[in-house]
């Protein structure tokens, strides 16, 4: 995994110690995060600009929404080689019906499903639930 400084160059974002910060966040946790939970870490956050940093990530293919099946959004870390163009983020999500953290299940691949013919199909997300290993 590649430090902040180096993530936010990579993906042609100034690099501030506000989105540093934010990077980190994410690098330190083990789970997906929603802007309330990253707020916890911040020292005064600025919603509006914690909002917008979140937006400009998702954007830049640093984060990604991690589906979970609950109304609060959350995110978490891109695979390294994802940009704006192309989210590596097929990839199943766990949530833990205890502790209610979602974890990247970046080995377990969506499987590809077929609509009908009058149906297009933008997304494709799966989520699995139950305990993680510190709940059960």
């Amino acid at each position: 995994m590649q430090n902040a400084e180096k993530i936010l160059k990579k993906h042609h974002l100034r690099i501030t110690q506000f989105r540093v910060d934010v990077v980190n966040i994410f690098h330190k946790a083990n789970h997906a995060m929603s802007a309330n939970d990253i707020e916890k870490y911040l020292e005064n956050p600025d919603r509006i600009t914690l909002y917008r940093t979140i937006k400009s990530f998702e954007e830049k293919g640093i984060i990604h929404k991690a589906i979970d099946g609950t109304n609060t959004p959350k995110f978490a870390l891109c695979d390294d080689h994802c940009d704006v163009h192309d989210h590596h983020d097929s990839h199943v999500h766990f949530h833990c019906e205890n502790c209610e953290n979602t974890f990247c299940l970046d080995e377990v691949i969506v499987p590809s499903i077929t609509v009908p013919k009058h149906l297009k199909a933008n997304h494709t997300s799966m989520i699995v639930n139950g305990l993680c290993d510190k709940c059960h």
